[in-house]
């Protein structure tokens, strides 16, 4: 099918996870193309905006990136924010253990009960760039993301940018192909 018609969408999408597994680095590259190298923890939420072109299917799309908190202070607040996500990013430390158990524990649960029913989400382990501190290894992060029926699993390196536009443009096009928008082949 050929769209001759451009077309703008507005997606809402969150990017959660604990305290310091690199959510606001990840915004940053994608957004940017910056890295800090000190950490400083976002306060409720930090919202950005990019806008993107998808050419399969002639349309402009405006991201509304929701930098969600991971502190266990904003537990009581935090639900409000994900109010008409329509997708998220799960995303956990590669070097730290804790951080991937509570993707299930906490962040899945959370996204399911607050966002849209017809939410996407993408299991992130970042910090590709630790290799010799790694503590959960690809296998498990494949694993768990068959288990909770993620539409992928994909390592990143917020400070090398290694996957980051990538995992941002496959949940996109993952979020469009579940609302039924047709993409060209070519």
């Amino acid at each position: 099918m050929v769209y001759n018609k451009n077309r703008e969408w507005a997606l809402k999408l969150a990017i959660l996870g604990d305290p310091a597994v690199g959510k606001t680095s990840l915004i940053d590259k994608y957004i940017t193309n910056s890295f800090k190298e000190s950490y400083t923890p976002t306060l409720g939420v930090n919202i950005v905006s990019k806008d993107i072109r998808i050419d399969e299917i002639n349309s402009k799309i405006r991201l509304l990136l929701w930098d969600i908190a991971g502190q266990d202070k904003y537990e009581l607040t935090r639900q409000n924010f994900f109010q008409g996500c329509v997708g998220a990013l799960l995303v956990y430390d590669i070097t730290r253990y804790s951080t991937f158990e509570q993707i299930t524990i906490k962040w899945l649960e959370d996204f399911k009960k607050f966002s849209r029913p017809d939410g996407v989400y993408i299991l992130i382990g970042n910090k590709l760039d630790l290799k010799d501190s790694i503590k959960v290894s690809s296998e498990e992060g494949k694993s768990l993301s068959q288990k909770i029926d993620a539409a992928e699993f994909i390592e990143t390196s917020a400070k090398y940018g290694e996957n980051v536009e990538e995992a941002f443009k496959k949940l996109v096009l993952y979020i469009l192909k579940k609302s039924g928008v047709k993409f060209e082949r070519n």
